[in-house]
């Protein structure tokens, strides 16, 4: 019956949120944006999210050395 996972669900709640304060043309977020999101989790390996969210600076990886740490002892 539910063919979407959680994390697609959960970018579908966005969307629709975003739609509903905007209205208009954000409408068609709520389908182009699950829709790229999807095809962008296909293309990458798990856990692409979490990594890409690291670079863009809005989360932090624990238990990992430092991006521009050259040198890494165990």
């Amino acid at each position: 019956m539910l063919w979407f996972e959680s994390d697609e669900l959960g970018i579908i709640c966005v969307f629709f949120t975003i739609a509903m304060i905007f209205g208009s043309f954000t409408w068609l977020l709520l389908i182009a944006g699950p829709w790229y999101y999807t095809h962008l989790k296909k293309k990458y390996p798990r856990g692409f999210l979490h990594h890409y969210l690291y670079f863009l600076g809005l989360t932090r990886l624990s238990n990992y050395p430092n991006f521009f740490e050259e040198v890494f002892y165990e």
